[in-house]
């Protein structure tokens, strides 16, 4: 599992509604961690949970699995 950073843009259907919006999460893929990122973007600003929400900017791993070559992450 990695874990994923984004700062940048959020839109709803299409529309930028934020210029700069930050979020982490630790997710199996990147479409999962847009997800991820979408919905706690939702319930930061009150959003229904069916609102289309889309980050459309690039998201950068902070850490992932093959970097810690097996140690436990506090060693």
């Amino acid at each position: 599992m990695k874990e994923y950073f984004y700062n940048g843009p959020v839109k709803e259907f299409d529309k930028i509604i934020a210029n700069q919006w930050s979020g982490s999460t630790r997710a199996t893929s990147e479409k999962k961690a847009r997800c991820n990122l979408a919905y706690q973007f939702k319930m930061e600003f009150g959003r229904e949970a069916r609102s289309k929400i889309t980050i459309p900017g690039k998201l950068t791993i902070i850490e992932g699995d093959e970097e810690k070559h097996g140690r436990n992450r506090y060693d």
